[in-house]
């Protein structure tokens, strides 16, 4: 039998620093390997820093003659140069997941260290391409937002908030969700970018609602958004689980998975729930990641992002 590890329960800072060693073989630049869940879309309004080809033009007084495009000349008659413009930077801003239905791991780690650790790791692979990070971090009592930036001690700072919000999480603290802390923190991130970000959600996405869905929307049509969904095994499956004890904090619950086809109608509404959400997402063009909490982050970012298959 598994025995979960003091870090599978809960990161601190010291982890989520480690994993930057880690943060390496995934992008989330718009040129993707095949098997990369972002090959084929549309150009990114996000390209990266750089110069990027804007139009084609005939010749000016002035033109710097290394711009000439000399097979459209030749091919004219007429003199005819490529002008460039310089491209935009590329803040980054990802959204963690710290609510108490994060705090939830059946064999592995909890969806909450899953969140923290794509959090980190998505951080720490800007920051090696010479962008901006940032973050919002939320809870069910507290929203933490950072503004991005290319410092390495700004970016320690927010880890180490995380890292505080990840270990406060306890089932003896009493119930205290707030099934509006996901509006509410894309809520008050829209209030606070402009255009041209990518957005990264990190979320198991408890409390997803229309509210949610139009902030999301608003984000989207001056950003890039992605997001990540995280979920465990047993949310999906908990036939073979046998009999269970579920608490909301001050009340239990014994159930058996078996008993009136419990397991089945368990698994079927988180199916749908899992689909009402992927559906609404690719209405609006936003890509999905699926991330369980079986696997290290670092290995699904690969797969996913990178286009690298995970070897069983």
């Amino acid at each position: 039998m598994y025995e979960p590890r003091p870090d599978d329960i809960y990161t601190s800072l010291s982890a989520l620093v480690r994993l930057r060693f880690a943060a390496r073989g995934f992008s989330y630049l718009p040129r993707q390997p095949v098997r990369s869940i972002l090959s084929g879309r549309k150009r990114s309004r996000l390209r990266g820093r750089g110069l990027d080809f804007d139009e084609l033009r005939h010749y000016r007084p002035g033109d710097d003659i290394r711009t000439m495009d000399w097979r459209v000349t030749n091919r004219t008659g007429k003199p005819h140069v490529r002008v460039y413009t310089e491209e935009r930077d590329r803040p980054v801003i990802v959204l963690a997941d710290q609510r108490m239905p994060m705090f939830f791991g059946s064999k592995k780690k909890m969806k909450s260290v899953i969140a923290a650790e794509a959090a980190a790791l998505t951080a720490w692979r800007v920051l090696s391409a010479s962008d901006r990070i940032g973050a919002v971090l939320f809870n069910d009592e507290t929203i933490i937002e950072a503004r991005p930036s290319r410092s390495e001690k700004r970016l320690m700072g927010w880890l180490g908030d995380l890292a505080d919000m990840n270990q406060s999480l306890s089932v003896n603290t009493g119930p205290r969700c707030n099934p509006e802390a996901l509006s509410e923190a894309l809520q008050q991130l829209e209030h606070s970018i402009g255009h041209d970000y990518l957005v990264v959600l990190i979320s198991d996405f408890s409390g997803w609602n229309d509210d949610a869905l139009k902030t999301i929307r608003r984000i989207s049509q001056h950003n890039d958004v992605i997001c990540t969904i995280v979920y465990d095994p047993l949310e999906r499956d908990i036939t073979d689980a046998g009999e269970l004890v579920v608490s909301d904090g001050m009340y239990q619950l014994e159930i058996d998975p078996g008993s009136k086809n419990l397991g089945a109608r368990f698994e079927a509404n988180f199916d749908n729930s899992m689909a009402s959400v992927q559906d609404a997402m690719q209405r609006h063009r936003i890509p999905v990641l699926l991330m369980e909490t079986m696997t290290p982050v670092a290995e699904q970012l690969r797969e996913k992002l990178g286009g690298q298959r995970i070897l069983q």
